[in-house]
C-alpha cells in the first residue's frame, strides 16, 4: 500500500512510501479490538473506592428501643444500614481492575486499528520535522496545514522529540506519542492517526512479530 508523503505545510514532496499489508491491510478482528481497549480503560482505573461498612461506623452499640411493642421494625443500634449514617451494605472497597490480555492479541488489536483507518483514508504520512522551541502556535499551523485543526489526532514519532510534544501538550484535540507507545485506545479514539517517516519502521517491526 502506497500513500504519499507530505511536509510541514501540507503539501505532498514527491515521495511515496509503502505501507507493509501485514499491518496495515489485514483482516481486521474487532472483538480484539474490543478486548484491548477495554484492558486500557479498565487499567485506568484506580479502584481506590472505599465506603464504611457497619463494623466501621463509630458510634453507641446500645439497642436504641425495645425488640417488640413499638409497631415497627425491630433494630439494634445506631449503625444500622437502614439509618442516615449507618454503615452501607456491600459497599465499595479497594480492589484492582487491571486486566491481562495476551501479547499476540494485542499485536492483533493495534494492526486491526490500524488496518481501519488505512481503509477510511485516516492515516497521514509526514516528514520528520521539529522546532526550534517548543511553541503551541506553530503546532497548531500543522495541524490548520494538514486539515486536522478541527479532528481528534494523534501524531506517532520515531524517537521522543521534545518540542513537538511540549508544543501538542495544552490541545485538547491532539496527542504526541512514539511508535513504542502507540496503543489501540488511542489509535481508534482519533480522528485522523499521523505517523512521521521516522516512525514506519519502529511500528512495522514491532506489529510484523
Amino acid at each position: 500500500m502506497e500513500i504519499a508523503v507530505l511536509d510541514l505545510n501540507g503539501k505532498e514532496t514527491g515521495r511515496k512510501v509503502n505501507l507493509s499489508d501485514a499491518v496495515y491491510a489485514i483482516e481486521p478482528n474487532d472483538h480484539a479490538v474490543y478486548l484491548d481497549v477495554k484492558q486500557y480503560l479498565a487499567n485506568q482505573r484506580q479502584g481506590t473506592h472505599k465506603a464504611k461498612e457497619r463494623a466501621e461506623i463509630v458510634g453507641s452499640t446500645r439497642k436504641i428501643k425495645k425488640q417488640k411493642g413499638t409497631g415497627t421494625a425491630r433494630a439494634g443500634s445506631i449503625k444500622n444500614p437502614l439509618f442516615k449514617g449507618g454503615g452501607r451494605v456491600f459497599g465499595p472497597r479497594p480492589r484492582s481492575y487491571s486486566q491481562k490480555l495476551n501479547k499476540n492479541v494485542k499485536r492483533l488489536a493495534r494492526k486491526s486499528a490500524l488496518t481501519l483507518k488505512a481503509k477510511s483514508e485516516s492515516i497521514i504520512v509526514i516528514e520528520d520535522f521539529n522546532f526550534d522551541a517548543p511553541k503551541t502556535k506553530n503546532f497548531i499551523n500543522v495541524l490548520k496545514a494538514l486539515g486536522l485543526d478541527s479532528k481528534k489526532s494523534l501524531f506517532v514519532l520515531g524517537d521522543s522529540n521534545n518540542n513537538v510534544y511540549l508544543s501538542s501538550r495544552n490541545l485538547k484535540t491532539s496527542e504526541v506519542l512514539t511508535s513504542s507507545e502507540l496503543s489501540t485506545y488511542k489509535i481508534v479514539h482519533a480522528n485522523s492517526v499521523v505517523l512521521f517517516e521516522g516512525a514506519l519502521e519502529g511500528i512495522e517491526s514491532n506489529l510484523s512479530k
